[in-house]
C-alpha cells in the first residue's frame, strides 16, 4: 500500500532566522516515512540555509498540529549544518558517501544526522537543474571546511535582537568575583586564591581570564611555562581536600629542556605536599583512561546501531543486539569513566587527599573527570543552575576545544572525539539510578545533547574564552551597536516556551530537608537488560585496544575475581575501592550527599532517549518513563488545583501565576518515543524470511515467541 499526498500547489516559504538566507530548493521532492519500506511519504520543498537544511510540506505552513514540546529554533524537518553527520546518494540501489565535487547526482538522498536522525529524499520527481542545486549546495555548506566567521553563529548575532532572558541564575565565571563566591561556596579560599595573572591573555589564550590556584603558587611560576605545570583549582570537598588539575609538559623534548621542566615540577609539588598535613595524589589520565582516538572509535561503532534505515535493517539486527552493543566498547568506556571518578572520590572522601588529575591540555578527560567527581560529591551539581555553572566552569571557560571535538568547521577529523557526550552519558547513568536526587530529568540532558548541534548559541562553538573573546567585535560585520552579545544555551526560553520548558524539571526532585532515608529501596528500578551487557558480557575483551594496560598476569587475575569488569589502571591494589565502594552502597542514601554510581555488569545501560527516540520499531505504546510522568503530572495539577482553592477558602488566593506543567492526558495514547516523535504505527517483525530468520527458524522457535523478540524493542527502554 502507498500512500502519496499529491505535489503541493500553493507556495510554502521557509521560517528564516533573523541573519538567515535562502541559498538554494527544490520543488517536488519526496520525503519517505521511515517506517516499514512501503515507500509512504509526502511531497514537499526541500531548501537549505546557512544555518539548516529544512522539508517543507503542506503541513509546515499549518500551526494545527504542533507537537507539544516544540522547539522554537528547530522544527521536527530541519536539520542544522552542523547536525549533518554523513549524506549518502543512492545510485541504482546502491549507496554511495557524498563529499566535494559530485560528477553524477543521485535519486535518493539519505542524510544521517549527529542526533541521529535520518532522513529519505527521493530526487526522481524533481528537475534536474534542481537537483544539481539541492545536492551540491548541501554537501558544499554541509560537508566542506569552513572559516569560523562563515557559521551562522556570528549572522545570527548581528541581526537578532539583543534581548535575552536576564532570570538565568547560571554563574558564568566569566568574572574575578564568580571564582571567589565559588571559593567561599566550597570553603575552598583558606588554601586556595583567584589570580589576575592571566589578564590580557600574557599567560597564555588557552588558560581562562581568571582562575583558581593554590596560595603559595607565584605569579612567576605561573609565567614560566605559559600555565603548564600549574595546579588549577577545581574544586574544594567539605572536609578541605580540594580537586585539582595540570596541563602537562609535552613528553618529547631535549634531556636539558627536560630536566628543567622536571625541577620546576618537584618544586611546586612540594609546595602543596605536605605529609602528613596535605596530602597529594597524582593520576595521569592519559596513561589510566582511553584515549581520544578509542573514545572516538568506539562511539562511532555505537551510533551505527541505531541510524536506522528501515524497519528490516532494525529487526535484522535485533536479534544480534547484545554482541552488537559489546564490540563497540562503548559502554565499557562508560564504566571506566565512572570507574575512575568513583575513585578520585575516594581519595576526597576517605583518605582526605588532594587529588591532581593531569593530562596534556587539561581540557578533555579532566573536564569528564572533574565534573563527574562534583556531581557525585555536591548536590549543588545536582541542580539544574548547579549544573550549567558546572559545565561552564569546567568545560566552557575551562578551555574545552568545542570547536575541534565537535568538528563543526569540519577543518580536521583527527580532532574530532565525543568528550562531552561522554560526560552527558556517564550523568544520565546516575540521574537514571537517582532520579529524586536531580532537579533536572533525562529529556534536559537529551535536549542539552541536541543544543551541541544549534549554531545561535555560543556556549559550544568556541574552542577557548580567549577565542570567543577576540570574534566577539564582530569588526568584518555591519553591527550599530558595537560588540554584540552572543547568546548562551542556558536560556531555554530561546528554544522552548514554559510549557515545554517544564519537561526539563523533575517533579520528584527531592529538595531540602533530606528525604527519609528508607525511600531508598523504592526508587530501585528493575533493570532492563536488552539496555546493557548482561552480567557474562562484564569480562574485559581479549581485543587489543582500549585497554593498553592488559598484560597475561592481569588477565588471570581479573578473571579469577567478582570484580571482572574493573580494568585495574593504576598499580595500586583495588582493596580501598572495592571497599569503598561496597561500604557506600551497603547504605541508605542520602540524595543531597555523596552519590556513587553502580557500576557492575548490567547496571551500565544505554541512554534510551536519546538514541531510540526516533526509531518507531523501538517504541512502547503508553509506556516507558514519559507514561510514568504522565500520571505524576496529573497528580501535579490536580494538588496545584486544590492548593489555589485553599487558597481561596483562606482569602489569600494567589495572582494566578501558578507553575505550569504540562498537560499529558490519555496516557496511553502516547508512547515512550514522547516527547520527541509522536505516536507511531506499531511495527511488527518483517513477514520477509530473511538470511537471518532463516538462521533462527529451528532454534526454539524463536520468531514466533514475542516475549523475546517482537517486544525485545519494547525491553529496550
Amino acid at each position: 500500500e502507498i500512500h502519496i499526498k499529491e505535489p503541493i500547489e500553493k507556495e510554502v516559504n521557509p521560517r528564516l532566522l533573523p541573519g538567515e538566507l535562502l541559498l538554494c530548493e527544490a520543488s517536488t521532492v519526496y520525503k519517505y516515512i521511515q517506517e516499514d519500506g512501503s515507500n509512504r511519504g509526502t511531497y514537499g520543498k526541500l531548501v537549505c540555509t546557512n544555518f539548516k537544511i529544512s522539508f517543507l510540506d503542506d503541513d509546515s505552513a499549518s500551526d494545527d498540529n504542533e507537537p507539544q514540546f516544540k522547539n522554537k529554533v528547530v522544527g521536527e524537518n530541519d536539520i542544522t549544518l552542523q547536525c549533518v553527520d554523513q549524506i549518502y546518494g543512492v545510485y541504482d540501489e546502491k549507496k554511495k558517501l557524498l563529499t566535494g565535487q559530485l560528477r553524477k547526482y543521485p535519486e535518493k538522498l539519505i542524510i544521517y544526522c549527529k542526533d541521529l536522525r535520518v532522513f529519505n529524499f527521493c530526487l526522481r520527481f524533481t528537475k534536474e537543474e534542481e537537483v544539481k542545486r539541492i545536492v551540491s549546495g548541501i554537501v558544499h555548506h554541509s560537508q566542506t571546511p569552513k572559516l569560523l566567521k562563515r557559521l551562522f553563529l556570528f549572522s545570527y548575532a548581528s541581526a537578532a535582537p539583543n534581548n535575552t532572558d536576564g532570570r538565568n541564575q547560571t554563574v558564568m565565571f566569566e568574572t574575578l568575583e564568580d571564582w571567589r563566591d565559588e571559593l567561599e561556596r566550597t570553603k575552598g579560599n583558606v588554601k586556595y586564591k583567584a589570580v589576575t595573572t592571566n589578564e590580557g591573555y600574557r599567560v597564555s589564550e588557552k588558560l581562562p581570564l581568571y582562575f583558581v590556584v593554590p596560595i603559595c603558587i607565584s605569579e612567576e611560576s605561573i609565567l614560566k611555562y605559559e600555565g603548564r605545570g600549574i595546579p588549577i583549582w577545581c574544586w574544594s570537598c567539605h572536609n578541605g581536600a580540594a580537586l585539582l588539575k595540570m596541563s602537562a609538559f609535552p613528553k618529547e623534548q631535549d634531556d636539558s629542556t627536560s630536566q628543567m621542566q622536571k625541577a620546576f615540577l618537584d618544586g611546586i609539588y612540594k609546595t602543596i605536599s605536605k605529609p602528613p598535613y596535605e596530602l597529594l595524589k597524582m593520576d595521569d589520565l592519559s596513561s589510566s583512561l582511553p584515549s581520544l582516538q578509542d573514545i572516538q572509535t568506539a562511539y562511532t561503532r555505537f551510533k551505527q546501531l541505531f541510524l536506522i534505515d528501515n524497519s528490516t535493517d532494525f529487526w535484522a539486527t535485533d536479534v544480534k543486539w547484545f554482541s552488537l552493543l559489546e564490540s563497540t566498547n562503548w559502554l565499557e568506556i562508560i564504566r571506566r569513566v565512572l570507574k575512575k571518578a568513583i575513585e578520585v572520590a575516594e581519595c576526597l572522601e576517605v583518605q582526605h587527599t588532594n587529588v591532581l588529575l593531569i593530562e596534556e591540555s587539561a581540557t578533555d578527560l579532566c573536564c569528564v573527570i572533574s565534573s563527574l567527581v562534583q556531581v557525585m560529591m555536591d548536590s549543588y551539581s545536582r541542580t539544574k543552575s548547579g549544573f550549567q555553572s558546572l559545565i561552564q566552569k569546567e568545560w566552557v571557560i575551562g578551555g574545552h576545544c568545542f570547536l575541534d571535538r565537535c568538528n563543526h568547521l569540519h577543518k580536521s577529523e583527527k580532532e574530532e572525539a565525543p568528550v562531552f557526550l561522554l560526560l552527558l552519558n556517564c550523568v544520565w547513568q546516575l540521574v537514571q539510578q537517582y532520579p529524586p536526587a536531580f532537579e533536572f530529568t533525562e529529556t534536559y540532558l537529551t535536549v542539552l545533547s541536541d543544543s551541541l548541534y544549534v549554531p545561535i548559541f555560543s556556549t559550544f562553538f568556541f574552542n577557548s574564552q580567549h577565542q570567543r573573546d577576540t570574534n566577539k567585535s564582530g569588526e568584518s560585520l555591519k553591527t550599530q551597536s558595537g560588540p554584540f552579545r552572543f547568546l548562551t544555551v542556558w536560556d531555554w526560553s530561546v528554544q522552548f516556551d514554559p510549557k515545554a520548558q517544564a519537561f526539563l524539571n523533575n517533579p520528584l526532585y527531592a529538595e531540602k530537608p533530606k528525604p527519609d532515608k528508607s525511600q531508598r529501596k523504592t526508587t530501585r528500578f528493575k533493570h532492563q537488560r536488552q539496555l546493557s551487557l548482561p552480567l557474562t558480557q562484564a569480562k574485559p575483551s581479549t581485543k587489543r585496544g582500549f585497554f593498553r594496560e592488559e598484560t597475561d598476569h592481569l588477565i588471570k587475575n581479573i578473571l579469577g575475581k567478582r570484580i571482572g569488569k574493573f580494568i585495574n589502571s593504576s598499580d595500586e591494589p583495588p582493596n580501598n575501592f572495592r571497599e569503598f565502594y561496597d561500604s557506600w552502597h551497603s547504605k541508605p542514601v542520602d540524595y543531597h550527599g555523596l552519590l556513587l554510581p553502580r557500576i557492575d555488569g548490567p547496571e551500565i545501560r544505554v541512554w534510551s532517549q536519546r538514541y531510540l527516540r526516533w526509531i518507531p520499531e523501538a517504541q512502547l505504546h503508553g509506556g516507558g518513563t514519559i507514561a510514568t510522568a504522565a500520571k505524576i503530572l496529573d497528580l501535579m495539577e490536580e494538588v496545584q488545583s486544590l492548593q489555589v482553592k485553599v487558597d481561596e477558602e483562606h482569602s489569600q488566593a494567589v495572582s494566578g501565576d501558578v507553575h505550569s506543567v504540562p498537560m499529558l492526558r490519555n496516557s496511553a495514547r502516547l508512547s515512550s518515543l514522547f516527547p520527541f516523535a509522536l505516536l507511531q504505527r506499531q511495527s511488527v517483525k518483517p513477514a520477509l524470511p530473511t538470511s537471518t530468520w532463516k538462521d533462527l527458524e529451528d532454534e526454539d522457535d524463536l520468531v514466533k515467541r514475542d516475549d523475546e523478540c517482537v517486544d525485545l524493542s519494547g525491553d529496550m527502554l
